[in-house]
């Protein structure tokens, strides 16, 4: 099972005028990091960071100014996410904007039934809250401390860590199917032990004593004992 754990910033909070300036991807096979990863900064054309969203990712217009706008990247980033599910925080918004984008190109969006909502599965495990990234990161004990800013390819990894948790930590891959390298290296090996009859037998635990008090006190509970009755 393929997963990609997905994560974007962006010039504002609108997806209709706002644009994808960063996307980050991990990407999960059976729950477990594989190491392959996506990054790209992306120029927003002639839409403006917001002060207000710059104050959430660091991310300036002259860091932009250079970098491809997303009809240049979209083949690679097609490429990466083919075939699996997206997995985000607060999903909607992420998928918003990326379908926004492929719209604007002409392209086909990422279907409904592909995206997972960590957020929503949060809400679910811990109605109380709260359940921020850096919230669940302190739950579940993910080192979180060089996030002083939020960042695409750094979100995406602290989410890989805590969607694995959120779905019942490192356990919940065991029963999954493994491919034949991993079946090779998990082989339990079961030994058979047999045990012959002792030399000596074990001397008996219970008294004469306790055994005529045991047969007293049935003899006194008549003949529906259930001692009587045993074997």
């Amino acid at each position: 099972m393929r997963e990609i754990i997905l994560d974007t910033e962006t010039t504002g909070l609108d997806s209709r005028l706002d644009r994808i300036i960063e996307i980050g991807g991990v990407e999960l096979v059976n729950k477990f990091p594989t190491g392959r990863t996506f990054h790209q900064y992306i120029n927003p054309g002639n839409r403006r960071v917001h002060a207000e969203a710059q104050a959430v990712h660091g991310i300036s217009d002259a860091d932009l100014a250079d970098k491809p706008g997303f009809a240049e990247i979209v083949d690679s980033f097609l490429d990466f996410i083919e075939g699996a599910d997206i997995v985000a925080h607060n999903a909607g918004f992420d998928a918003g904007f990326i379908n926004a984008e492929l719209e604007r190109i002409g392209a086909d969006p990422i279907a409904p039934e592909r995206i997972v909502d960590t957020l929503a599965i949060a809400k679910r495990k811990h109605p109380m809250g709260p359940n921020s990234l850096d919230a669940l990161c302190r739950r579940y004990g993910i080192d979180n401390t060089h996030r002083t800013l939020h960042g695409a390819l750094l979100d995406s990894e602290l989410l890989a860590e805590v969607y694995i948790e959120l779905i019942g930590g490192r356990q919940a891959a065991l029963g999954l199917d493994m491919t034949a390298g991993a079946s090779e290296r998990d082989e339990t090996v079961i030994a058979t032990v047999s045990f012959g009859a002792r030399t000596t037998p074990l001397p008996p635990r219970i008294t004469d004593a306790e055994l005529e008090a045991h047969a007293a006190m049935v003899a006194r509970l008549g003949e529906n004992a259930i001692w009587l009755k045993a074997g």
